[in-house]
Order: structure tokens, then sequence, then C-alpha cells
């Protein structure tokens, strides 16, 4: 049986997206439990509310439409290098 041929170009595509997923989710989990879990040492006035409220509430969502940005970007890109753009 014939091993089908890697192209090393979609390899080196594959980690690179692999590692960008991986370093987003860290910070998504970060920010969504993190804040969760140290929200009583985060006890201090942010324009007038507590700050464990605030980016819960809002800062959260901010963080969470920048990761979706940061992706977009950087895969664009890489499709770019790697002649994988839908022209």
């Amino acid at each position: 049986m014939k091993k089908p041929s890697v192209n090393l170009s979609h390899l080196h595509y594959w980690h690179k997206n692999l590692r960008l997923t991986g370093g987003l989710l860290m910070v998504w989990f970060a920010v969504t439990f993190g804040v969760a879990y140290f929200a009583r040492d985060l006890n201090f006035r942010f324009f007038g509310w507590p700050f464990s409220f605030w980016v819960g509430a809002q800062g959260a969502l901010v963080i969470y439409v920048i990761l979706i940005g940061v992706y977009a970007r950087v895969m664009a890109r890489l499709d770019e290098a790697h002649s994988l753009n839908e022209d």
C-alpha cells in the first residue's frame, strides 16, 4: 500500500494554525475562568463599579472580540503566505 505524500507547506500551515488556536484558547480560558476565580482579589472600584463585575460583564466581551479579530488577521496572513487564500 502506497503512503500518501505529505506536503511540508501544508504541515507547517497546520502546526501554525494549531499553535495560534491553542494560544488564543489559553487567553480565552484565563479571561473566562481567571476573573471568576480571582474575583475576591479584584475588589477595587473601576469607573464606579467593582472591577471583577466590570471585567465579567464588559471587559470579557471586548477581549473575545479582540481574539476573533486576531485569529482572522493572523489566519489571513498565513493563508496568503501558503497560497491558500480564497480570491
